[in-house]
């Protein structure tokens, strides 16, 4: 498994490991109008999930705003944030930012997305900061787990696999 820190402290990562190349596994996470959606729900398209510990910290809003505006110059693809803030909190923060062009979802109620993905921080009940790329066919053809939290993600490189991505 990766190694993470969170404010330079190590956390254990709970759940199965992907890698590039394996078959995207199932989740189950909340909209906010607390319907499931689920990996199937986008089966056909590109999606572009951008894994954050909570959308109300600096670096977790900067990061969804960056995919936000990023989205819309991204044709065919489906850009989702996952976080395991509750869904109203998620909803209120998306209308108070003026988030659009993406899908905000909670993985709050099961930790499905989280611990199918290898990024459930067992010591904090949140999702290390993270992003992966699934192809239409449902392979994944980028990953990046974020070593320290507290840190940015490789915006431009996951940007240019959604791209890439068919």
């Amino acid at each position: 498994m990766t190694a993470v820190t969170f404010k330079g402290n190590p956390v254990t990562l709970v759940g199965s490991e992907v890698n590039v190349g394996d078959k995207a596994p199932s989740f189950t996470v909340l909209a906010n109008d607390l319907t499931e959606v689920s990996l199937e729900d986008s089966n056909g398209s590109v999606r572009l999930i951008s894994v954050v510990p909570s959308i109300d910290t600096g670096v977790c809003d900067a990061q969804t705003r960056r995919f936000n505006e990023e989205a819309s110059k991204l044709p065919g693809v489906k850009v989702l944030t996952i976080s395991c803030d509750l869904p109203f909190a998620q909803a209120r923060w998306c209308a108070a930012a003026g988030i659009d062009n993406l899908q905000v979802l909670s993985d709050h109620r099961d930790l499905s997305f989280g611990e199918a993905y290898g990024v459930h921080m067992k010591e904090l009940r949140l999702l290390a900061r993270s992003i992966f790329v699934i192809d239409s066919s449902n392979t994944i053809t980028y990953k990046e787990i974020v070593s320290e939290v507290a840190t940015h993600p490789n915006y431009e490189a996951a940007i240019e696999a959604a791209k890439q991505a068919k």
